[in-house]
């Protein structure tokens, strides 16, 4: 009898290893420069996901995770059916698991956007198919691999021994970032307010692997010569108590004299949306240290090796 073997599931960066980490976005980059001046619709010379079918579901709205893995899935040869959560029988009481295992005879790998990483730990443990993180409350995985690419693009060099500084919310995509440094080897000072700080386990994590992680609320020192500045919203969707949210922030706001700290060559990442005027300036964003449309166009590079990754193609 012929035994399936486990799928590859991505929750989390950690399931890539440093190894794997760094094999994807080696794999992302010469994916992109292999299409260069080819119409974005065009298929991979090699297609190697033919006759392949994602299913991308979204419990949550979504801009650039919706249109990058469907780009992703054509670019690759394959073809993606898109679900809001509402339109299945999960919106109607259908459990997770009895939804994974549907799902796993119809499609060759699923990408979930999701309230609840609990959600994403339950259809993995049901599924018979890759699943891949597309957002959850805990990670953000797929977005953090485009934000690694597009800074050692823009910097010509690996991340390895750079040094990022975080400001605001310690939230999901902190976390994601957090992982990074673990992986590849880079220092990470998040500056936020005490009561929104980072997961005490992922930071745990990666200073065990020799990253040094540092927690305060010194925005300066924090600033004070970083080769990448990041930021993210201080109100995401679900947040009950945006007023406090918005009132503990306003120190950490991402602006020119705060940028004038780091590197002359820094970059500004954000995962969009911005709200200019909160956590970000709008000569921040929209100024030439700004790497955040390079950031959501590499998505789509970035979810490729993600799926080859999962789907076990040679990347």
């Amino acid at each position: 009898m012929n035994v399936r073997p486990s799928p590859r599931h991505l929750l989390d960066l950690s399931d890539l290893g440093a190894e794997g980490l760094r094999q994807l976005l080696d794999a992302a980059a010469s994916r992109k420069r292999a299409r260069r001046g080819r119409p974005q619709g065009a298929i991979d010379a090699d297609a190697p996901l033919a006759d392949h079918v994602l299913a991308a579901i979204f419990e949550k709205p979504s801009t650039r995770t919706r249109i990058s893995f469907d780009v992703a899935m054509r670019q690759l040869g394959g073809a993606t059916i898109t679900l809001a959560a509402g339109d299945m029988q999960l919106g109607r009481g259908e459990t997770i698991e009895d939804t994974a295992r549907v799902l796993s005879g119809f499609v060759d790998a699923v990408m979930i956007r999701a309230h609840r990483h609990a959600d994403l730990e339950a259809f993995a443990g049901a599924s018979s198919v890759p699943l891949v993180n597309g957002l959850s409350d805990r990670s953000h995985p797929c977005q953090i691999i485009a934000d690694l690419m597009t800074v050692e693009e823009r910097l010509g060099r690996s991340v390895t021994g750079t040094r990022w500084a975080w400001f605001g919310d310690g939230n999901n995509v902190c976390h994601s970032v957090i992982e990074a440094a673990g992986l590849l080897g880079f220092t990470l000072h998040i500056a936020c307010p005490p009561e929104y700080a980072p997961d005490d386990g992922f930071v745990a994590t990666a200073r065990e692997r020799g990253a040094t992680i540092i927690i305060n609320t010194d925005v300066d020192g924090a600033a004070m010569a970083a080769d990448v500045i990041v930021t993210d919203t201080w109100v995401s969707m679900g947040d009950a108590d945006a007023d406090a949210r918005l009132a503990a922030m306003a120190p950490y706001q991402v602006d020119a004299a705060l940028m004038a700290r780091a590197s002359p060559h820094a970059l500004f990442l954000h995962c969009l949306p911005a709200h200019r005027g909160e956590e970000v300036t709008a000569d921040v964003i929209d100024g030439p240290q700004s790497a955040v449309w390079d950031e959501a166009a590499n998505r789509v590079h970035a979810q490729k090796a993600v799926l080859l990754w999962a789907l076990g193609k040679s990347v």
